[in-house]
């Protein structure tokens, strides 16, 4: 039985190793066996470049019809699952047909490679960069080996960065203005602003501001939203009154955010909303939801 097994195991290892894996910075990210790993970290126009090691078990050659390493941007869809959807593809030829018999390497370079997309593992979505080796063969499977990396792309300072200010009310009963200091936050942000109780007829018993995502995938009938909320923080314990202004100053650091991201290859977006909930003395809640735009600012080191 065990000569059965060992006739359709690979008659190599490949190894795939980046130029500076040990010096680049690397980011934990989610693997298909639900586990995390860490991978390197890379951001568009840079150069990709390493090394390919294959080594054959000891006994065996390698016969095949050609080597090659592809550089691929994906996005996979879950309700899709297995079905990927490639927006970058590069290709390096290593090998012409042969045979190995000993260990070989080979090197390669994908030079100012254009990843317009970050790395993003929701709900309903995952798009991932991999470099995948193949070592083509006749008549039976070719061998295949992935290596996963990260990009994240990153945004200067806005040059415009409006603050956010509205009124909502119910007629006669209730009605307050709010005010966010700005419409787009980088990752490790501050929200701050200020709730002003202009009439309070309405026995509220609490305030809170959630952080919710909501990612969209596919399009026409086949759209799938899902919404979750990241975070819940307690504006207000008590009853207000009128004239009363409550502050607002809410870290975003502490929470999983990613930037927003808007039509991506047309395939999903992902968007963030501060929802403000009031919630009167019989339970009933009132919201008051608000887009903001998240993006990823480039850290100093």
């Amino acid at each position: 039985m065990n000569f059965i097994v060992g006739a359709f195991k690979p008659p190599c290892n490949i190894t795939i190793t980046f130029s500076d894996g040990k010096s680049r910075k690397q980011v934990s990210i989610k693997k298909d066996n639900g586990k995390t790993g860490m991978v390197p970290l890379f951001q568009s126009q840079e150069t990709i470049s390493g090394e390919v090691v294959i080594d054959p078990i000891q006994g065996k050659k390698v016969e095949h019809n050609g080597v090659k390493v592809e550089l691929l941007g994906q996005i996979e869809l879950y309700f899709d699952r297995g079905n990927f959807y490639d927006f970058t593809s590069l290709v390096r030829e290593l090998d012409v047909p042969g045979e190995i018999y000993e260990r070989k390497a080979y090197p390669f370079e994908f030079s100012t490679v254009e990843m317009p997309y970050e790395s993003y593992n929701g709900i309903n979505v995952r798009l991932r960069y991999i470099l995948k080796v193949t070592v083509s063969r006749n008549y039976v499977s070719n061998i295949v080996e992935y290596q996963e990396f990260c990009v994240h792309n990153y945004t200067p300072l806005p040059t415009i960065n409006n603050s956010i200010k509205m009124e909502v009310g119910i007629e006669d009963c209730l009605h307050i203005e709010f005010e966010y200091n700005k419409s787009k936050y980088h990752l490790k942000d501050v929200i701050i602003g200020k709730i002003y109780f202009l009439l309070v007829r309405i026995k509220i018993k609490n305030m809170e501001l959630e952080i919710r995502r909501r990612e969209s995938t596919g399009s026409g009938p086949s759209t799938y939203v899902e919404t979750e909320t990241l975070a819940k923080f307690e504006l207000m314990d008590g009853a207000p009154v009128r004239g009363e202004s409550i502050p607002i100053r809410l870290f975003l650091s502490p929470y999983e955010l990613t930037p927003t991201y808007r039509n991506i290859n047309n395939k999903f977006s992902v968007k963030y909303f501060l929802n403000l909930v009031l919630v009167d003395e019989e339970d009933r809640r009132y919201f008051k939801q608000q887009e903001i735009t998240v993006y990823r600012l480039q850290e100093t080191s």
